[in-house]
């Protein structure tokens, strides 16, 4: 399975099971609240809130949050002075990884994100040295026995999908994010509810690690993915089979 895709099924199925939650939601306000202060407090003006605001009911953050985090983005309430950076680099193996932040205080994230970096074999580098490996794409999964192949592709690629494709037992649908609302609201329409549904970063081409390096690389993934600042992360590994058999044996 490649990488992008695995790291997005451990990422979605380690919100579900999250005992810290408050952090997941923390994440989430954050998200609202640059979504609210770029384009309004509107989510039926404003298709980047509508969309965060969604990721937050998918979890069931309360709505009174919500609220206060739309408040903060308007400026309404205090607490919406947030920065919105990349920051780019490389994993064990090579792996080329982008984290996407929220911070109200650059220096302290950046000074974190880099110790998570060298503390795993990696290195953050300039900016950059590798978003040119990734392209914006919404991203919908599903598990291979939920529906038929033909079904979902005739179904996607007529509400404006890019590609449907097999990744081990799942399908992966990718559109440009410009049709990812449409693609939605047919899949919703028909009530097939994907696994993982997010616009993501996804890498243009992989680069396969053995067990070491693909065991040091999932514990960046992790680590990044635990900081109250990262937003999302992505990179461009691949672990084969018997290396990801290797690595689930210890």
């Amino acid at each position: 399975m490649a990488g992008h895709s695995h790291w997005a099924n451990i990422a979605h199925k380690k919100s579900l099971i999250d005992a810290k939650r408050g952090k997941l939601w923390s994440k989430l306000a954050k998200a609202i609240i640059v979504a609210a202060r770029m384009g309004g407090g509107d989510p039926d003006h404003n298709l980047r809130l509508r969309y965060a605001i969604d990721a937050a009911r998918a979890v069931s953050m309360p709505k009174d949050n919500i609220q206060r985090a739309i408040k903060r983005g308007t400026g309404e309430l205090e607490g919406g002075n947030l920065d919105e950076v990349l920051y780019e680099g490389y994993g064990p193996g090579g792996a080329a990884v982008l984290c996407e932040i929220l911070t109200d205080n650059r220096n302290r994230t950046a000074g974190e994100i880099r110790k998570l970096f060298e503390i795993c074999g990696g290195k953050l580098g300039e900016s950059g040295c590798v978003a040119w490996m990734f392209a914006r794409k919404g991203m919908f999964v599903f598990p291979a026995a939920q529906i038929d192949e033909d079904a979902l592709m005739e179904l996607a690629l007529e509400a404006g999908a890019d590609d449907v494709k097999r990744e081990g037992d799942r399908f992966e649908v990718t559109c440009d994010p410009g049709s990812y609302q449409q693609v939605a609201d047919a899949l919703a329409a028909k009530q097939i509810t994907p696994e993982v549904s997010q616009i993501a970063r996804i890498p243009t081409n992989t680069v396969d690690l053995g067990a070491e390096a693909g065991r040091n690389v999932l514990k960046l993934m992790d680590k990044l993915d635990d900081h109250d600042d990262v937003q999302s992360v992505a990179a461009n590994f691949n672990i084969p089979d018997a290396a990801m058999a290797e690595i689930a044996g210890r």
